[in-house]
């Protein structure tokens, strides 16, 4: 369960609470409030506009999808700002081993490191995009990818269908994600739309 130091803001204690417990507009509340301030405070580390929004909006996804395992200290905004500055050092050491943001991505444990299959169900669009990334699969991988995603069977019990082993079917499911992550990046705000959009109708 999500906690707030009983110091904090009591009102804020109360959106938290409401939030951790699925209302969109409690999140709303906060993505409203912060997301243009963090932007700047982002920047300040990363001098590109466009990095830096893709990294508050992974603080933003984040947060909402670990709303109920996310333990804030002292405030939703020092939170917020502590999650953004932790990310963004490690974008910058990343830069300085001249590693790809790409390969930050696929590597990152701070965030969202797989497609979610439903999230974004009801945005014919993202669909489409999605669709189109998985048909371009090789034929094992994406069917292996199908059977775990959509199907939602164990990595053992793929491994039983198709006669391979345990180890294959991980690693087909690893390279299908790595594909279909570069496939989506330059959909990246696109995708990022859709999630507002699917959270706050």
């Amino acid at each position: 369960m999500n906690q707030l130091s009983k110091t904090g803001n009591t009102e804020e204690l109360f959106i938290v609470k409401r939030m951790v417990d699925g209302d969109k507009l409690a999140f709303r509340y906060f993505f409203d409030k912060y997301y243009r301030e963090l932007c700047n405070f982002v920047n300040l580390y990363l001098k590109n506009q466009v990095l830096t929004e893709e990294v508050v909006q992974d603080i933003f996804v984040y947060f909402w999808e670990n709303k109920q395992k996310i333990k804030i200290q002292s405030s939703v905004k020092a939170y917020l700002f502590g999650a953004s500055k932790f990310k963004s050092l490690n974008v910058l050491r990343a830069q300085k081993r001249n590693v790809s943001w790409q390969e930050y991505l696929d590597n990152e444990d701070f965030g969202v490191q797989e497609i979610p299959m439903e999230q974004f169900s009801g945005t014919a669009e993202f669909r489409t995009i999605l669709e189109e990334a998985i048909h371009k699969l090789p034929d094992r991988c994406r069917e292996i990818f199908l059977l775990s995603k959509k199907q939602d069977m164990s990595n053992k019990q793929i491994a039983e269908q198709l006669g391979v082993s345990v180890k294959t079917v991980e690693n087909q499911i690893t390279i299908a994600l790595r594909k279909l992550r570069t496939h989506l990046e330059p959909h990246r705000e696109k995708i990022f739309l859709f999630f507002l959009i699917d959270l706050f109708k």
